[in-house]
């Protein structure tokens, strides 16, 4: 049975609960319904749960230290558990993917992505698995307020349905591989049924 940190990334309290920034969250908080369990326990400086799921312990962070020190987290839990950075899976809003759409992607930079630089600064690396959850560009280039912002209500509809296409390819990726994961969803987008 391996075991894995699989940090969400987002923003703590009730102001980006609902933000594009909080995917990251989201998913896991998606994830932690579905299997019943919660994401309460306070360590890491975040919020902690565990999980086994496909023969995998897994430790489900949610790092509270905002998202521009969410490398500190990681760090914490990865040390703790003596863990390699390849059982480290990131969990990330993608602002080069379209909404509807979520990808893996193994190692690269952090694309200006303040919770990916952060991981990197911490760990001095990037070969981590990545789970992309697409959020789109800013219409109007203003990245910051539209990472920042609200999830708008036609999105918000078919949230779910993105987040349980993500959680689907993260069972085929822990259970048959990243590889086969990669090539069954990297293409596909969830709302097109």
């Amino acid at each position: 049975m391996s075991t894995y940190i699989v940090a969400g990334l987002g923003n703590p309290g009730p102001t980006y609960q609902w933000t594009r920034h909080n995917a990251g969250f989201l998913f896991l908080d998606r994830l932690a319904d579905r299997e019943n369990i919660s994401i309460t326990k306070k360590s890491f400086s975040g919020f902690c749960g565990e999980l086994s799921l496909a023969g995998h312990r897994l430790i489900l962070l949610k790092p509270q230290t905002f998202m521009n020190l969410s490398g500190v987290s990681v760090m914490q839990a990865l040390q703790f558990h003596k863990l390699p950075l390849s059982h480290v899976i990131v969990i990330h809003d993608e602002l080069d993917l379209p909404f509807g759409t979520v990808r893996f992607k193994n190692g690269g930079g952090h694309g200006g992505h303040n919770g990916l630089r952060s991981i990197m600064e911490n760990l001095g690396k990037s070969d981590y698995i990545r789970l992309r959850i697409g959020i789109g560009k800013s219409l109007h280039g203003d990245t910051t307020s539209h990472v920042l912002g609200k999830i708008p209500p036609e999105q918000m509809e078919a949230l779910s349905r993105v987040l349980d296409g993500g959680i689907e390819m993260f069972k085929v990726m822990l259970t048959e591989g990243l590889p086969k994961a990669m090539s069954l969803y990297n293409n596909k987008n969830f709302l097109e049924g």
